[in-house]
């Protein structure tokens, strides 16, 4: 596998489509920061390690309002061999606002409002709505 976010971010629209309670993915801790940061934002329930087979994993937990997912949609930005950099005040808004970007700045993983308001830019992970 190449691009491990873009493998998480794939099963997680995947789940949530077919209306799936959680999501197992390999663990990380880049996808631990990934995963906490989405459920600051409201995005999923629950983030937690579970372990089989001796091999550390990553649960999310997803969801749904009225039946419907709350993600809608996610979009890999960049990626291992074409990597997308941003100054602060030039990080794009996801569907005007109503979505999130995350960007990977000196301090962690962010959204876009985070760095705009730390005025810290990074590479642009994905975006979510």
């Amino acid at each position: 596998m190449t691009d491990p976010i873009a493998d998480m971010l794939t099963r997680i629209r995947n789940a949530s489509r077919v209306g799936k309670a959680e999501v197992i993915l390999p663990y990380s801790k880049y996808k631990q920061q990934l995963g906490e940061l989405l459920k600051k934002q409201g995005l999923v329930e629950e983030v937690f390690d579970s372990t089989e087979d001796d091999k550390k994993q990553l649960g999310i937990k997803l969801r749904y309002s009225g039946g419907q997912p709350v993600i809608t949609g996610l979009k890999r930005v960049s990626s291992p061999g074409q990597r997308i950099y941003s100054k602060s005040k030039d990080i794009p808004r996801t569907q005007n606002g109503y979505g999130i970007t995350v960007v990977s700045t000196s301090q962690g993983l962010l959204t876009d409002t985070q760095a705009r308001k730390n005025r810290l830019g990074g590479e642009i992970i994905c975006q979510i709505w």
